[in-house]
């Protein structure tokens, strides 16, 4: 008479797939020994692992992996993706305001030039836009390229070391650091352009990554210092928009490697998501002002 588990039960039945109690099998997994159908196997250097294995083998991969000094997780290649990015999209955004301009060297004149650059009073009205998209305009081909070589020589360390989002923020709320900077202290209606206070956000953080790291900090506050005195001496350069991008950098930098951050990478997260909360609370009070 046949058992109530069927054909194989009893002590000389056919083992059968651990996920699949109804497909008898003579495999089984060259890792944990348990019976398995073909479907839960898949080949491994020696033999063949079930699918839990795999699965369990993967979660502690994951657990495991290197994070940076800011608690995020190492990328698989080394490869400065959202560094490349930035200047790609900052390229384009150039070559079609030159071709809407007609001239490379007065692209300014682009009509999408002045509906995108930052203007105080532009912002107070509404077109709170202008924050971010002033961060990717520039006047004239040198503009563009020194921006563009600092951002290349700066991003390309800082998104390695930072991990690609955390380099990410603080890129994007440094340049929001900047923009604030030239609404709250600026002239109403002098637009501002460039990716200047971005950049300026990335060499504070440098500093700090590299104080974070017990590392030499004289050539990066060399540079801050130089590129201070030229944003003080070089007349239509916008040093408002220039600290302010240095000192969000710095602090965005700072929530990111100390404190809790490193061990409760979230921490970090929300910190930035603070920092950001108070730039557009300033904004908002200061656009207010400038209506009335």
């Amino acid at each position: 008479m046949t058992a109530p588990g069927g054909p194989t039960a009893g002590p000389d039945a056919s083992p059968v797939c651990v996920r699949h109690p109804d497909r008898p099998t003579a495999l089984a997994c060259t890792r944990c020994g348990r019976p398995a159908c073909p479907d839960c196997l898949r080949p491994a250097p020696v033999g063949a692992h079930c699918v839990d294995c795999i699965a369990e083998a993967n979660r502690a991969a994951a657990a495991t992996r290197p994070r940076t000094v800011a608690g995020g997780r190492v990328a698989s290649d080394a490869r400065p993706v959202v560094t490349t990015t930035l200047i790609v999209v900052n390229l384009v955004v150039f070559v079609l305001t030159a071709l809407s301009a007609g001239s490379v060297w007065t692209n300014y004149a682009s009509p999408w030039v002045e509906a995108t650059w930052l203007v105080p009073a532009d912002v107070a009205a509404g077109q709170w836009w202008r924050l971010v998209t002033a961060g990717f305009l520039h006047i004239g081909p040198l503009h563009v390229a020194v921006n563009m070589f600092a951002l290349w020589v700066l991003g390309r360390d800082l998104e390695l070391v930072l991990g690609r989002l955390r380099f990410s923020l603080l890129y994007g709320v440094s340049l929001l650091g900047s923009s604030v900077a030239v609404v709250l202290l600026g002239e109403p209606a002098r637009p501002v352009a460039g990716a200047s206070g971005a950049v300026f956000g990335l060499m504070g953080a440098l500093l700090v990554v590299l104080r974070r790291l017990r590392m030499n900090q004289g050539p990066a506050l060399l540079t801050i210092g130089i590129n201070v005195v030229l944003s003080f001496t070089i007349p239509g350069l916008s040093l408002l928009g220039h600290l302010g991008g240095l000192v969000t950098g710095v602090l965005v930098a700072v929530v990111l490697v100390h404190g809790p951050a490193r061990s409760r990478p979230a921490a970090g997260l929300l910190a930035v998501g603070g920092i950001v909360v108070v730039l557009i609370a300033l904004v908002a009070v200061r656009s207010l002002a400038l209506a009335a």
